[in-house]
């Protein structure tokens, strides 16, 4: 089964995919956000379109557990999206998959300017890919609300 991640932001909502079989998340785009409905919209079309059994969406949690503004607006689009989809909708720690992301793609070369383009997506295969590892690794998957 295919999961789909997003990293959920004010402007922009990076997107990741798993493929087949749950063991590795690709960047596949970014989002731009245009309004809570057509946003939400446009992720069911990509459940659909990927073939995806679930959506994983990175929730900024404070280091106490606790919800930040942010992570408040994260959860409303949460959700928006189990209201509209048909699939399930689960919520993932993303704490520092964005600092992650950043390292890495610096790591590889690409240039600020460049990674600037490509963080939400990246940040989106760093937070799916730690929730993938952790479900086949049978951990308990903490930081799951949903």
């Amino acid at each position: 089964m295919r999961s789909l991640g997003l990293d959920v932001g004010d402007a922009r909502i990076g997107v990741a995919l798993s493929d087949e079989t749950a063991t590795l998340a690709s960047g596949i785009l970014t989002l731009p956000r245009v309004g809570p409905r057509r946003d939400v919209r446009a992720i069911a079309a990509l459940v659909e379109e990927r073939g995806a059994g679930e959506v994983v969406v990175g929730v900024p949690w404070r280091p106490d557990g606790s919800l930040g503004p942010q992570g408040e607006k994260v959860m409303a689009f949460v959700e928006a999206l189990r209201r509209r989809l048909r699939v399930p909708v689960v919520t993932w720690d993303e704490r520092f998959s964005t600092v992650v992301a950043d390292e890495r793609l610096a790591e590889a070369g690409v240039r600020r300017r460049e990674r600037k383009a490509r963080i939400d997506r990246a940040a989106a295969t760093v937070m799916l890919q730690g929730y993938l590892d952790a479900r086949s690794a049978a951990v308990p998957l903490r930081g799951t609300h949903g």
